[in-house]
């Protein structure tokens, strides 16, 4: 992307998305790193949002006292250290701008920068005082802009737990900043200033509340945070033409901290991930937006579970229409070769399954009934009977040409009346076995080869019966055992495609048996892999909540620590009964599978004895006329 385009529109308070960037972000397949900007307008966000796309220029900077940015706009540019992913810069419009007057608007756009970043990078002026921490308002009011779950028994408990879950991580950068980083004339870290504004003050009523609940909520919301301190990047005379000015021209203090916050960005800004773990690419991104702002416009909470879910059933439908696709390629070659014997045709089946497999795998999630797991199956088994009969109309096509042109030349003959002589009948049966041992040589006739001659010889039968009686050369016995021997022939022809069609079902039952072994496999590694992300993003939480119990406890805030104690083992608690849940769930749709699987076997099995109990009559026939000669 060259420069940066409106992601999110706000008219006249009114938000929605733009077809040209959503469109951009529907073409993205690669995995996305998600940074937002917040903060009040005026405060030198654009900037920030340049340097991290390592532009001079990009985002609009305003030199007055103006707001440049509305709504949301969005910078997508190769991430400087992942390969193949992608940066996503978001910068969105100043938060405060009194030619608004509407803080609800406010509260929108921030609560859509923290649904869509992995980290958001709040940013402000002068210092972390009171007042800069009040201006953060919308922290407090994210319980009511935001649901996690789609229903909980409990609105409340434990609502800023699950926040700190899939929030994005958050960095404070204190632009123009002219302070000593020291404390009871202690040099502290930039960090170590960020906790120190944070701390809660001990005591009760309104005052002390007020001062407590903002910190409580970044704290709480955030349990991920980092400060930078930049100090005036030129004098204010030259802030004006900021973005055409040379690095050079800039103060050696402002370009450092500028160096190591974008580092720190490149380096720490997680993938965007979901609830569950799931990493997104850009398209998967861009069903996120649409649904967080139709939401918002439809004057309803955004829900990250239900946003998640309707991404998922999307995607999960993409996976099906992907995997189909792969198969379809992966077939296109074998297909060209029509006819092919049903070894070759299995072996190619089976390896495009396997890829089309795979493609769906690493494409879905949350398909937690397996429901589309079921469609790709039953997708591919459509598309493989279609081409299993191409295959077979294209070999009974080819042996019925080669059958008659090679039997063009004995069909004149029988019009001839070439074989209506004593004799006659031996010339007929030589060129009757050449007819079929010409046939027989000829290689690649595909799947029907012994069918369509059978088909051949049984309608040669009356032809060949009507010589043979005409034949004055042959004797009355003689006849009779011409006779038994080709009706034995015949029988041994269809014993023949009755063997053909049983390899037919063998390897399509070794087939059924390998796809159902690699589904249950792929099954089984992609819970697996989904249960390590979610106990990842579980582990990351609890470690974070735990510091925070023992930062308060090191202040001395016991109440406060008590309560977050209290939630750890609520975070325990909900974790293992959804482990729980997860394992039923998993072990319900892998035993459904495999019933599913045993009753396709037993009918196939049923045809399969169906086949054998056909095909061991012609045998005793034969062995009994023989016997007869």
């Amino acid at each position: 992307m060259d420069s940066p385009m409106c992601l999110v529109k706000n008219a006249d308070g009114e938000l929605c998305v733009e077809p040209e960037a959503m469109d951009y972000l529907m073409g993205l397949k690669q995995k996305v790193v998600v940074v937002s900007v917040v903060g009040l307008y005026r405060t030198g966000k654009s900037y920030l949002m340049n340097k991290l796309a390592q532009k001079r220029s990009g985002f609009a900077l305003g030199a007055t006292i103006q707001s440049k940015t509305k709504g949301i706009w969005m910078w997508c540019v190769p991430h400087p250290e992942k390969t193949d992913h992608t940066l996503v810069l978001l910068d969105t419009e100043g938060l405060g701008d009194v030619e608004k007057g509407d803080s609800k608007n406010d509260a929108w756009i921030f609560s859509l920068a923290i649904l869509l970043s992995s980290t958001l990078v709040y940013n402000s002026r002068g210092t972390i005082d009171n007042d800069a921490v009040e201006k953060l308002q919308y922290v407090n009011e994210l319980t009511e802009m935001i649901k996690v779950k789609s229903s909980t028994v409990d609105e409340e408990e434990g609502e800023g737990s699950q926040f700190a879950q899939f929030f994005p991580n958050f960095v404070w950068t204190v632009r123009d900043f002219t302070l000593q980083l020291e404390i009871d004339g202690r040099v502290i870290t930039p960090d170590q200033y960020l906790e120190n504004s944070l701390q809660l003050k001990k005591g009760y009523g309104k005052k002390m509340n007020d001062y407590n609940l903002p910190r409580e909520c970044i704290r709480n919301f955030f349990p991920s945070r980092k400060c930078f301190v930049f100090p005036s990047p030129t004098t204010p005379d030259n802030m004006h033409r900021l973005d055409s000015m040379d690095e050079a021209e800039l103060s050696g203090s402002f370009r450092e901290v500028s160096d190591t916050f974008c580092r720190f960005i490149f380096q720490e800004s997680r993938m965007k991930t979901v609830i569950g773990g799931h990493t997104l690419t850009g398209e998967m991104l861009g069903h996120l937006v649409t649904t967080y702002v139709e939401t918002i416009a439809k004057g309803n909470v955004p829900c990250l579970e239900n946003a998640v879910m309707a991404m998922a059933k999307i995607e999960n439908q993409a996976a099906v229409d992907e995997g189909l696709a792969v198969y379809q390629k992966g077939m296109e070659d074998v297909k060209a070769l029509f006819p092919v014997d049903i070894n070759q045709l299995s072996e190619n089946h089976l390896r495009s399954e396997t890829q089309a497999t795979k493609a769906f795998m690493k494409r879905s999630f949350k398909d937690d009934n397996g429901e589309f797991l079921k469609a790709l199956v039953e997708a591919i088994s459509n598309h493989t009977a279609d081409l299993f009969k191409q295959n077979k109309d294209a070999s009974e096509k080819k042996c019925k040409a080669l059958l008659e042109n090679l039997s063009a030349q004995m069909d004149q003959g029988m019009k001839e009346g070439t074989y209506a002589t004593p004799g006659g009948y031996e010339l007929y049966c030589n060129h009757h076995d050449n007819i079929v041992a010409q046939y027989r040589a000829e290689p690649n006739k595909g799947v029907r080869a012994e069918e369509v001659l059978e088909q051949f010889l049984k309608d040669k039968s009356a032809e060949s019966s009507a010589v043979l009686q005409a034949d004055k050369q042959l004797t009355e016995n003689e006849k009779k055992i011409q006779a038994e021997k080709m009706k034995t022939a015949e029988l041994e022809q269809e014993k023949a495609a009755l063997n053909e069609q049983k390899a037919e079902m063998e390897r399509t039952i070794e087939n059924i048996g390998r796809g159902q072994e690699k589904y249950l496999k792929e099954m089984k590694e992609k819970m697996e892999e989904e249960t390590k992300q979610q106990q990842q993003e579980f582990n990351r939480t609890l470690e974070r909540r735990m510091q925070e119990q023992k930062d308060l406890l090191e202040k001395g805030h016991k109440e406060k620590a008590e309560q977050i104690r209290q939630e750890i083992e609520e975070i325990k608690k909900n974790n293992q009964l959804e482990r729980d849940a997860n394992s039923q769930n998993q072990k319900a749709l892998l035993d459904d599978y495999k019933q599913q699987a045993e009753e396709q076997s037993k009918k196939i099995e049923a045809l399969m004895s169906a086949l054998n109990n056909k095909s061991q009559a012609p045998v005793r026939v034969v062995e009994r006329l023989c016997m007869v000669m």
